[in-house]
């Protein structure tokens, strides 16, 4: 058993690592572009250990990886050779490993007691990231086929394992084909790994490019290497019913990090206001947890204060 499975046994919760990309554009960093945070991995990669550092100072028991938009196809595009594209992302694990490190070196004895010692997650975005046309908030690849995808995610996770990862994050899952690809190349290639699955939605009834949400629940739920399931980067409006439709057919930990509730046009590239919900971060985590959450967070326009808040805020 890996750590990963043992602390959801025996923890109440285990509280996410925050928003990556939104927090370098909070810090005054451009974004835009194919490549989007990835590109920081090239040009500043300090910038992501100090966002790092400061989700774990706030209290995250999972650093995830700045790997979500980086992948080997981006980087070759971006110009990159292979070699130079499989060093980056090598170099997402090394940056979150330095800055468990760093902050765990700097807690007082006492404070260590009151911790875990930090799990690092690779973090597996979807196909949509490479794209970068707004397909993670439609679904939509157009004519592709399941070895495709299982050809693009191999080598990132590979890359992600050998370079000492505890778990993997599956997340901002829009697809169905995509899932399934995922399930089968864990279980055929890397069966002892372990990992969390996070999907997204638009409408709160179906996974955004149409499928039941069901459906996929009942996938995972097929999968002893898909420990945890959950939703991810979407309106805290819409969690409710996902999380309960989830849970009449799987009965694994779920996993909660809404974005803010302002709405992304990926078209653009720009944030937008949405409809706000009455409740804080806190307040639906609470009410996720008594609906069976384990892993919890916020997403996208969240920020290393919104986790210390949460974390805050359920230890009190």
């Amino acid at each position: 058993m890996g750590r990963f499975k043992g602390l959801l046994g025996d923890r109440p919760y285990l509280l996410l690592h925050g928003a990556l990309g939104t927090e370098l554009e909070f810090r005054g960093q451009d974004v835009s572009g194919k490549l989007w945070s990835a590109r920081y991995l090239i040009e500043q990669p300090e910038l992501i250990q100090d966002i790092h550092e400061d989700y774990l100072r706030a209290g995250a028991d999972i650093v995830t990886t700045s790997s979500y938009q980086a992948s080997i196809p981006g980087f070759l595009d971006y110009g990159l050779s292979e070699e130079e594209a499989r060093q980056m992302i090598t170099t997402t694990v090394h940056l979150a490993n330095q800055a468990r490190e760093r902050v765990w070196s700097d807690l007082l004895p006492k404070e260590r007691a009151r911790r875990i010692y930090p799990l690092i997650s690779g973090d597996v975005g979807p196909y949509a990231a490479y794209l970068a046309d707004g397909s993670e908030y439609t679904g939509d690849y157009g004519v592709i086929d399941k070895e495709h995808l299982k050809n693009f995610h191999r080598s990132r996770i590979k890359l992600l394992l050998e370079a000492g990862v505890d778990l993997l994050a599956l997340e901002t899952m829009p697809n169905l084909l995509e899932v399934e690809a995922l399930v089968e190349l864990l279980a055929e290639e890397f069966p002892q790994t372990e990992a969390y699955l996070s999907l997204t939605s638009q409408d709160g009834q179906h996974l955004t490019d149409g499928s039941a949400i069901e459906e996929v629940a009942r996938l995972a739920e097929t999968s002893p290497q898909i420990l945890a399931i959950g939703i991810n980067c979407s309106s805290p409006l819409l969690f409710n019913t996902l999380l309960e439709k989830i849970r009449k057919v799987s009965s694994k930990p779920l996993v909660t990090y809404p974005n803010s509730g302002e709405i992304y046009d990926g078209k653009t590239q720009t944030w937008h206001k949405g409809s706000a919900s009455d409740s804080s971060l806190l307040e639906n985590t609470q009410t996720w947890l008594a609906l069976g959450a384990k892993v919890v967070g916020g997403c996208c326009r969240t920020r290393p204060a919104d986790i210390a808040c949460l974390k805050a805020g359920l230890e009190a």
